[in-house]
């Protein structure tokens, strides 16, 4: 499969790519650090520097692949946009190349509470993590309008750690037993895995270990 990977130097990003490589895929790894990050020498991996809201340089890039993979981060403060409109333009350009399949990275509190609401809207959310919640949230509602077979992952806490290959998921609610942690390699090795399976197409993905 030949994959593009947006925000492939950041913890998550950089470890799709690596996981993505020893799959044997194809990879192009997107972004403006991508020639001084620390990402494997392989002929299988493509290095494409480009500015995630230009819509020429986002679309080129993506035109030709089977598959995106979006792992996008930025500061939580509610003012960076990368997230939301990062999102905005990789759906607009990927429905004008012509692909269809997506796995995006966002949070916890874009899952279902038990009244369906958002968890972000709780009255006992962490207000620290509000900002972000909401540029995650404008990011799947880019999503869920499209025409996109796309799959939102609302990650908890994601620690630096390998893969266990041990996690629970729940479609669209947090899943059971919630340790509101997951190891960033468990959870690159489930994004790359829906790639495949498509289990959750048109569904968030709530995830734990």
């Amino acid at each position: 499969m030949k994959i593009i990977i947006f925000g492939a130097t950041g913890m998550v990003g950089s470890r799709l790519v690596k996981q993505a490589l020893h799959m044997g895929h194809q990879v192009r790894a997107f972004g403006r650090n991508v020639f001084t990050a620390d990402l494997p020498e392989n002929d299988n991996l493509e290095l494409i520097q480009g500015a995630l809201f230009d819509e020429k340089e986002v679309f080129t890039a993506i035109k030709g692949c089977d598959a995106v993979l979006s792992a996008l981060g930025g500061a939580p403060n509610g003012l960076d946009v990368t997230r939301s409109l990062g999102m905005k333009n990789i759906v607009t350009q990927m429905q004008k190349a012509g692909v269809k399949r997506i796995v995006g990275l966002g949070g916890l509190g874009v899952l279902n509470a038990e009244d369906d609401t958002f968890l972000l809207d709780a009255p006992d959310y962490p207000a620290q993590y509000i900002p972000v919640g909401k540029e995650h949230l404008k990011a799947y509602e880019f999503l869920k309008a499209s025409s996109l077979d796309w799959t939102f992952v609302c990650s908890p806490d994601i620690i630096d750690a390998e893969v266990t290959g041990t996690y629970v998921t729940n479609a669209d609610y947090a899943p059971v037993p919630n340790a509101y942690k997951i190891n960033v390699g468990d959870l690159a090795l489930f994004m790359l895995t829906e790639l495949e399976k498509n289990e959750y197409v048109k569904h968030r993905v709530g995830i734990s270990n």
